[in-house]
């Protein structure tokens, strides 16, 4: 396995500069497990990517931070649309 597909920790941040999402991508692609969070640093939702497509359950939090939904996003969904993640330069 050469460096390039090696998971690598990944954070994205509001304009304030609060974590807006935090998880692992591999060539620009989310993979793994993820997590959302609101400006005032409450989760808002998380759920596993694979090759950059949801899969799995995803929940979905509440501005409390409870559960609010669970969402089924059905492995291998024909025509899921990736998600890519590009570093801010």
């Amino acid at each position: 396995m050469d460096s390039e597909s090696r998971p690598e920790e990944y954070t994205l941040n509001h304009k304030d500069g609060s974590i807006m999402a935090k998880g692992r991508v591999v060539n620009g692609l989310p993979v793994g497990y993820w997590q959302w969070f609101r400006k005032n640093g409450t989760l808002m939702r998380s759920g596993y990517f694979r090759d950059g497509i949801q899969v799995g359950e995803w929940t979905t939090y509440d501005k409390e931070g409870n559960v609010y939904k669970v969402t089924d996003m059905k492995d291998g969904k024909i025509g899921a649309e990736k998600t890519i993640i590009r570093r801010n330069e």
